[in-house]
């Protein structure tokens, strides 16, 4: 696969790690995929590097540590067909794993040996274990609400913990202004982006096109792979691009009307202002997709719903089970429409 980072304010392009351009403006991995769907795929592996040809890897570079395809259960739910992909097996416990080992990669690449990283928790978690197994030095940087399991599993990690008293923007805010190591967050890191793509590719290739992508969006990256793995498989192999719904907490939103009430539990997403909310936009308005907020009640519904089906979540995973109840209420899901719902951290950090 050909790519190169390009501007989406300038045009510049650039090779090897970088966040920002010289501009100031944001960094796309923009791609050149030659071929079909199949020709791509690399048949000889059941993992991660099954899609090696869609990344921006050499597999001389490749983490230690392999990500698996993560299963779908398919249950028939309030007549609909719901299908939800385990994220939260990944090796760390969360999504996160698809984007840090990409990011890793490009690090190893580049011969980078510290890195920041400013995180809600899955993030700083995933970074830690990654840089434990690769020698990477980590600087973690959160917020002091995060919960005191993901905080323990962290100092059990080894990792380097910077607390931040104040809010999710003032961590980021902190992590930006630390003077050692490079900047490598996920709210800002292309490479992010091309991890997080390869829930379409499994989704596809398991259980074909989906109506509806119902993602939680804080910084937007799980939200924006999924499109964009959508729209190359479009591109590889005619697959239908869904509708996609983004998935905010009460009291958050940046992508429709800001609510009084604050939300509390689904920590995961709290994040007022993502630095992608421009394209967040543009995949809802070119998918005919839409925002939808939940709060406090419908979460813990969902979370205790949920567990009782199997799925030992968190309570950001179990936002967008929250947000497809509402939207059924509302007869915005018709029924025997099939509907993508990634799960995507663990409920087992916060024992």
């Amino acid at each position: 696969m050909k790519w190169t980072l390009k501007c989406q304010k300038c045009g510049r392009e650039y090779n090897g790690f970088k966040i920002r351009c010289d501009c100031g403006g944001l960094l796309d991995v923009v791609t050149s995929l030659e071929g079909d769907l199949k020709s791509l795929i690399n048949s000889r592996y059941t993992d991660i590097r099954r899609y090696l040809h869609m990344l921006p890897v050499e597999e001389e570079h490749l983490p230690k540590i392999t990500l698996p395809i993560t299963p779908i259960v398919h249950l028939r739910y309030r007549e609909r067909e719901i299908f939800f992909k385990l994220e939260y097996l990944m090796p760390s416990g969360s999504f996160k794993d698809r984007g840090t080992y990409v990011t890793v990669s490009r690090l190893k690449a580049e011969g980078i040996g510290e890195v920041v990283i400013d995180s809600s928790g899955n993030a700083a978690i995933s970074f830690a274990l990654f840089g434990k197994s690769e020698n990477l030095k980590v600087h973690l940087f959160i917020p002091a609400y995060t919960s005191a399991g993901k905080k323990k599993l962290l100092h059990a990690l080894g990792a380097e913990v910077h607390e931040i008293n104040g809010s999710r923007m003032d961590t980021h805010r902190a992590a930006e202004e630390y003077g050692h190591g490079l900047y490598a967050s996920h709210w800002l890191n292309p490479y992010f982006i091309e991890g997080t793509k390869i829930v379409a590719y499994e989704t596809y290739e398991n259980i074909g096109n989906v109506d509806y992508a119902i993602v939680p969006v804080g910084s937007g990256g799980l939200f924006l792979g999924i499109y964009k793995g959508f729209r190359e498989l479009n591109q590889l192999a005619y697959a239908e691009i869904p509708t996609m719904i983004a998935v905010q907490a009460r009291g958050y939103e940046s992508l429709c009307k800001k609510s009084r009430e604050k939300a509390t539990l689904p920590e995961g997403i709290f994040i007022p202002e993502p630095p992608r909310k421009e394209e967040i936009l543009d995949a809802l308005q070119k998918t005919n997709g839409f925002c939808i907020s939940v709060g406090d009640g419908e979460v813990k519904n969902a979370l205790d719903k949920l567990i009782s089906m199997g799925f030992l979540v968190e309570s950001t995973s179990a936002a967008v089970f929250a947000a497809l109840n509402v939207l059924i209420d509302n007869d915005q899901i018709e029924r025997g429409a099939r509907v993508l719902l990634p799960l995507t951290g663990s409920g087992l950090k916060n024992v």
